[in-house]
Formats: structure tokens, C-alpha cells, sequence
């Protein structure tokens, strides 16, 4: 059995040649409280490391905890985007690229209705102002016509665009999710993320709107099917990948109710707020009777 003069640690003959070499040379001891400490640190300081590397990635996931939806931070987490940030989805909404998702390439798992509202509100006011001065401009030469602004254009459009924006997705979400529990290969989208989908697809028409004003009617239907395309394309490319596993007439049914109703949407602008009248002027129709009454005239004086 081994004394306990054996156990104790013993200076090997390299350690002591070199200590013999070098009488200056630092030496470490295990068992000193300092190293002690510094190894506390080092432990403290990796936890540390350790809790801000997980704050982050919640933050970068989306996955940060709010409140309850009766308080505010609840709410302040759909608006948690910066101006970069809408711009970009703004620019995927105009420029759709095929093969894209709007949802995996521009959402990124941080949906927001900052971006959506504005869109809606901002296409609410230039609809209605721009059909406005639209019937102002086609009857501007007629002598019987008199400007009168119609507010009541403002009241309908609001109606119209926020009722699509929120109607159509929640009816978009609510088929998606039935078919994920009927199909369990379906994929689907939350709600939040299809009414920022659809918030941001509206975008195009606020240029184009404007553009509407221009009195030529072949130019109005040209920047409509246009419109429609673009703004069409960008919810075929993002809702077709979740539901081409389908069925194939659920699938291409899905899709054409999806695209009628937005083109349905272009196509009611123009006949609303921008309908062509199907006269200028009183005073046409005037020069177009007053021959034809002379003439009557004219002949029954004959008669007689």
C-alpha cells in the first residue's frame, strides 16, 4: 500500500532543468486561488454570452413573448418594422420576380400592418381624389356642367379597399387552414402574414391611379391589365406553392377565385371613379336637334 508520501505531487527532472535555465520564468500553480477566480470569470462571462446569443435569435426568429392582445405591446409588435424594411416589401410587390415567395423572400417570418394600412389609406384618398379630377377634366368643356367635389367618393372607396384587404384574406386564411386539416400536406400561411400579402399587393394601384386620370381610354385599360398582372402575379407566386399539392381542381379553382377578385377589384375603380360619361355636352346635342326641327318645320310649311 502506497505511504502518503507517495501521493504527493513530485517535480519532475525537464521541470527543474528548465527552472534551473531560466530562474525568471513564471509559473502557474493549480491550486492558487487566483486561477480560481479567473476561471469563475471565464464561466460568468460565457453565460453571459450565452443569454444574449439566445436574446437575439428570438428577436431574429419573431419568437420574442408579448403581452396579452388587451395590451399594448401586443399591438406594437405588428408595427415592429423599419423604413428599409417597407421599402423593400414594397419593392417585391412592385417588381415580382418568378419563382419568389412575397412571404419567405420579403416577410421573413415578421409580418406587419404598417405597411398595409398606409397602402390602403393612401389608395383610399388618390381612387377617389384622382376620379375626382378625372369627371372634372372629361366635362371640363361642357357649359352646363358645374364642379361640384364629391366627398362621398372618399366614404366609398374606404369602404371598398379596407373590406378587400381584410374580407378576402381572412376568407384566403380560413380555406387554407380547413384544407391543411382535410390535406396534412397542405402548407398554409397565417393570417397576419396573408393580410400582408394583400396589404402590400394593393400598392401598384396607387401609381396607377393616378395615371388613370389621363383622358385616354384605350391607355385607362391598358394601365388596368397592368396593374392587375403585377399585382395579380405577386399572389399567385406566393399562394400557389401552398396550395399546388392539392387537388388539381382545388388547387387552379383556388387561384382563379383568387385572381378574379383582385382583377375585380381593378375593373371596379374604372367603372366607378372613373367612368367615361356618354356625352360631353349639353350643347352637342343641342346643335344635333335644332337641324331636325327646322327641317320638320320646314316641310309640314310646305304641306301647307
Amino acid at each position: 500500500m502506497a505511504s502518503p508520501h507517495d501521493l504527493t505531487f513530485q517535480e519532475f527532472e525537464e521541470a527543474a532543468d528548465l527552472l534551473s535555465s531560466d530562474p525568471g520564468a513564471s509559473t502557474l500553480s493549480i491550486s492558487s486561488p487566483g486561477a480560481a477566480a479567473s476561471s469563475a470569470d471565464v464561466r460568468v462571462d460565457l453565460s453571459e454570452d450565452e443569454d444574449s446569443r439566445q436574446e437575439s435569435s428570438e428577436l431574429l426568429g419573431g419568437e420574442k413573448q408579448t403581452g396579452g392582445f388587451w395590451t399594448f405591446e401586443y399591438y406594437q409588435s405588428f408595427f415592429n418594422v423599419d423604413t428599409m424594411q417597407v421599402l423593400d416589401r414594397i419593392k417585391g410587390s412592385v417588381i415580382p420576380l418568378p419563382g419568389r415567395n412575397f412571404v419567405k423572400h420579403h416577410i421573413r417570418n415578421n409580418p406587419d400592418l404598417y405597411g398595409p394600412f398606409w397602402i390602403c389609406v393612401t389608395l383610399v384618398f388618390s381612387v377617389a381624389i384622382s376620379g375626382d379630377l378625372y369627371t372634372f377634366l372629361i366635362r371640363m368643356g361642357d357649359p352646363g356642367y358645374h364642379y361640384r367635389p364629391q366627398f362621398n367618393r372618399v366614404s366609398i372607396a374606404a369602404v371598398t379597399v379596407f373590406l378587400y384587404a381584410w374580407l378576402v384574406p381572412l376568407g384566403v386564411w380560413g380555406f387554407l387552414t380547413w384544407r391543411q386539416s382535410v390535406e396534412r400536406h397542405i402548407s398554409g400561411y397565417t393570417f397576419l402574414e396573408t393580410v400582408c400579402v394583400y396589404g402590400y399587393s394593393l400598392f401598384i394601384y396607387i401609381p396607377a391611379s393616378i395615371l388613370w386620370m389621363i383622358p385616354v381610354y384605350w391607355l385607362e385599360w391598358l394601365l388596368i391589365v397592368v396593374a392587375m398582372v403585377i399585382s395579380g402575379s405577386v399572389l399567385v407566386m406566393t399562394f400557389w406553392p401552398a396550395i399546388r399539392d392539392d387537388t388539381k381542381l382545388t388547387a387552379f379553382a383556388t387561384m382563379a377565385v383568387i385572381v378574379s377578385l383582385h382583377a375585380l377589384l381593378a375593373v371596379g375603380f374604372k367603372l366607378y371613379f372613373f367612368q367615361t360619361p356618354a356625352y360631353t355636352g349639353s350643347s352637342h346635342s343641342g346643335q344635333q336637334t335644332t337641324p331636325a326641327a327646322n327641317h320638320t318645320t320646314l316641310t309640314v310649311g310646305k304641306h301647307q
